[in-house]
């Protein structure tokens, strides 16, 4: 029996769902970004990569992606492999802590940290009390500040990818590890890492991607000074009305992530199948 129409059936007001909120969208970005009153042209492009402001803008988001991408994995990797080893009370109450932030608004938590970390808040004010800083110390508007906001943002995916993969693992193969002579990190380091690297390239590309495209964190922890790209394409296109600008930019974004994202998907298709 043909099930080809009852399948189509099923997946059309996802499929129109998806066409309408992001292929119509996403289209109009990538042709107001390649023309102008002529027809098609490079200059809006070429005029991001010409710029040495900009340039450093996209360099700064991908260098802030990648370390919080890092922290991400150094913290999210240790935590899920103990929710994964662990009983079920721990797995549990772990659970809570990681899903928990994602039931409050980004711009809730965000605003959280500008308290924690500006002036008189909670870290400084630790800081000054070990007289390691001066009184009137900040993290607000630095490079540090947006990595802190934003790990706190996107660990949950970190820990989540990872954890769906250690959770398959055989302990027997830890335990195996450990007859044959290895320690304790040995094991780690020869069974549970290689076994649990497609949930940390997962969870890292996931973070790296979600990093370089947030906008609101990054813009109000780091302040004017230190502008992202989301944050730059927010300007052009609310602030100075510059669409094919903040087009081009979006393109260029996009462009990225798809060099980063498709050879892994590539390779997990090839992997597969």
């Amino acid at each position: 029996m043909n099930r080809y129409p009852q399948t189509l059936f099923l997946i059309f007001p996802g499929l129109l769902l998806m066409i309408a909120a992001f292929v119509v969208p996403v289209a109009g970005m990538l042709i107001l970004g390649i023309q102008d009153d002529i027809g098609f042209t490079a200059d809006h492009l070429w005029r991001f990569l010409a710029d040495p402001y900009s340039l450093r803008i996209g360099l700064r988001t991908i260098r802030l992606s990648l370390i919080i991408s890092l922290v991400c994995t150094v913290i999210g990797l240790p935590m899920a492999y103990v929710m994964a080893r662990g009983s079920r009370k721990v797995r549990m109450l772990l659970l809570i802590a990681v899903i928990l932030p994602l039931m409050t608004s980004v711009v809730v938590r965000t605003f959280g940290w500008m308290v924690v970390l500006g002036r008189n808040g909670v870290i400084p004010d630790m800081l000054n009390a070990l007289n390691l800083v001066s009184r009137n110390f900040s993290l607000m508007h630095t490079e540090t500040a947006i990595v802190v906001g934003m790990v706190q943002i996107v660990l949950p995916f970190m820990v989540l990818s990872v954890l769906g993969v250690a959770q398959r693992l055989d302990p027997r193969l830890e335990e195996a590890a450990r007859v044959m002579g290895c320690s304790f990190t040995g094991a780690l380091r020869r069974v549970v890492l290689p076994g649990a690297m497609p949930g940390i390239v997962a969870g890292f590309l996931l973070t790296f991607s979600l990093s370089a495209s947030y906008f609101v964190t990054p813009t109000l922890l780091g302040g004017a000074r230190l502008p992202t790209l989301a944050g730059s394409i927010y300007e052009a296109a609310t602030k100075t009305l510059d669409w094919p600008f903040a087009a081009a930019q979006s393109i260029i974004l996009l462009l990225g992530l798809m060099f980063l994202l498709l050879p892994w998907s590539l390779a997990g298709r090839v992997r597969n199948g």
